[in-house]
Protein backbone atom coordinates (compact mmCIF):
# COMPACT_ATOMS: atom_id res chain seq x y z
CA UNK A 1 0.00 0.00 0.00
CA UNK A 2 1.17 3.74 -0.61
CA UNK A 3 2.23 5.54 2.37
CA UNK A 4 2.95 8.93 2.35
CA UNK A 5 4.00 10.67 6.01
CA UNK A 6 4.76 13.77 6.69
CA UNK A 7 7.07 15.54 9.13
CA UNK A 8 8.07 18.60 10.39
CA UNK A 9 5.61 21.07 11.15
CA UNK A 10 6.03 23.64 13.85
CA UNK A 11 5.57 27.04 15.05
CA UNK A 12 8.00 29.34 13.75
CA UNK A 13 8.46 33.34 14.11
CA UNK A 14 7.01 35.32 10.65
CA UNK A 15 10.32 35.32 8.55
CA UNK A 16 11.61 32.26 9.55
CA UNK A 17 12.29 29.48 7.75
CA UNK A 18 11.14 25.08 8.07
CA UNK A 19 11.42 22.45 5.89
CA UNK A 20 9.02 19.71 5.98
CA UNK A 21 9.65 16.30 4.77
CA UNK A 22 7.39 13.39 2.41
CA UNK A 23 8.56 9.71 3.21
CA UNK A 24 7.08 8.03 0.66
CA UNK A 25 6.83 3.80 0.48
CA UNK A 26 5.05 1.72 -1.71
CA UNK A 27 5.70 4.40 -4.21
CA UNK A 28 8.88 5.71 -5.92
CA UNK A 29 8.59 9.36 -6.52
CA UNK A 30 10.90 9.60 -9.33
CA UNK A 31 8.43 8.17 -11.28
CA UNK A 32 5.49 9.91 -10.15
CA UNK A 33 3.79 13.56 -10.05
CA UNK A 34 4.27 15.30 -6.75
CA UNK A 35 2.73 18.44 -4.89
CA UNK A 36 2.11 19.69 -2.11
CA UNK A 37 -1.24 21.30 -1.00
CA UNK A 38 -2.12 23.00 2.20
CA UNK A 39 -5.56 24.29 3.91
CA UNK A 40 -6.30 26.48 6.47
CA UNK A 41 -9.62 26.72 8.67
CA UNK A 42 -11.99 27.80 6.71
CA UNK A 43 -10.11 27.97 3.70
CA UNK A 44 -10.26 25.76 0.38
CA UNK A 45 -7.22 23.61 -0.13
CA UNK A 46 -4.84 24.95 -1.73
CA UNK A 47 -2.03 23.72 -4.07
CA UNK A 48 1.27 25.19 -4.05
CA UNK A 49 3.78 23.17 -5.99
CA UNK A 50 4.19 20.42 -7.77
CA UNK A 51 6.42 18.66 -10.53
CA UNK A 52 5.49 15.59 -13.03
CA UNK A 53 7.32 12.40 -13.14
CA UNK A 54 10.10 12.76 -15.64
CA UNK A 55 9.97 16.27 -15.62
CA UNK A 56 12.83 19.14 -14.73
CA UNK A 57 10.81 21.63 -14.03
CA UNK A 58 8.53 22.67 -11.04
CA UNK A 59 5.97 24.95 -10.97
CA UNK A 60 4.89 27.35 -7.53
CA UNK A 61 1.54 29.65 -7.00
CA UNK A 62 2.30 32.79 -6.92
CA UNK A 63 1.49 32.92 -3.16
CA UNK A 64 5.17 30.79 -2.27
CA UNK A 65 6.93 31.28 -5.52
CA UNK A 66 10.44 32.85 -4.20
CA UNK A 67 10.22 31.85 -0.82
CA UNK A 68 9.41 27.72 -1.31
CA UNK A 69 11.40 25.03 -2.85
CA UNK A 70 10.45 21.83 -3.47
CA UNK A 71 13.31 19.40 -3.84
CA UNK A 72 13.73 15.23 -3.93
CA UNK A 73 16.28 12.80 -2.13
CA UNK A 74 15.87 9.69 -4.55
CA UNK A 75 18.11 7.38 -2.23
CA UNK A 76 15.39 8.44 0.49
CA UNK A 77 12.51 8.26 -1.45
CA UNK A 78 11.54 11.29 0.37
CA UNK A 79 10.15 15.00 -0.87
CA UNK A 80 11.09 18.40 0.73
CA UNK A 81 9.46 21.28 1.00
CA UNK A 82 11.81 24.26 2.21
CA UNK A 83 9.72 27.29 3.06
CA UNK A 84 11.45 30.50 3.67
CA UNK A 85 10.51 34.07 4.46
CA UNK A 86 7.10 33.11 6.26
CA UNK A 87 4.25 35.31 6.81
CA UNK A 88 1.08 34.75 8.98
CA UNK A 89 -0.14 33.68 5.61
CA UNK A 90 1.33 30.71 5.30
CA UNK A 91 -0.20 29.23 8.44
CA UNK A 92 -2.22 25.88 7.45
CA UNK A 93 -1.92 22.28 7.65
CA UNK A 94 0.67 21.07 5.12
CA UNK A 95 0.01 17.93 2.43
CA UNK A 96 1.96 16.13 0.44
CA UNK A 97 0.48 14.30 -2.29
CA UNK A 98 1.23 11.91 -5.50
CA UNK A 99 -0.14 10.01 -8.70
CA UNK A 100 2.09 7.86 -10.28
CA UNK A 101 2.99 8.37 -13.85
CA UNK A 102 0.88 11.82 -14.43
CA UNK A 103 1.89 14.30 -16.27
CA UNK A 104 0.97 17.76 -17.94
CA UNK A 105 1.46 21.26 -17.13
CA UNK A 106 2.03 24.26 -14.93
CA UNK A 107 -1.03 25.29 -12.92
CA UNK A 108 -3.46 22.73 -13.91
CA UNK A 109 -1.35 20.05 -11.84
CA UNK A 110 -2.20 21.99 -8.55
CA UNK A 111 -5.77 20.11 -8.53
CA UNK A 112 -6.19 18.04 -5.91
CA UNK A 113 -8.59 15.89 -7.99
CA UNK A 114 -5.94 14.83 -9.46
CA UNK A 115 -3.75 13.10 -6.84
CA UNK A 116 -4.49 9.58 -5.32
CA UNK A 117 -2.33 9.14 -2.52
CA UNK A 118 -2.11 11.44 0.34
CA UNK A 119 0.05 12.31 3.47
CA UNK A 120 -2.28 12.92 6.86
CA UNK A 121 -0.80 16.95 7.29
CA UNK A 122 1.58 18.42 9.13
CA UNK A 123 0.81 21.84 11.02
CA UNK A 124 2.70 24.70 10.02
CA UNK A 125 1.80 27.86 12.68
CA UNK A 126 3.61 31.40 11.71
CA UNK A 127 3.08 33.89 14.72
CA UNK A 128 3.47 37.13 13.69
Amino acid sequence: EVQLVESGGGLVQAGGSLTLSCAASGLTIDDAGIAWFRQAPGKEREGIVCSTSHGGTTFYADSVKGRFTMSSDSAKNTVYLQMNSLKSQDTAAYYCAAERGLTGWGRALLMPALYTYWGRGAQVTVSS
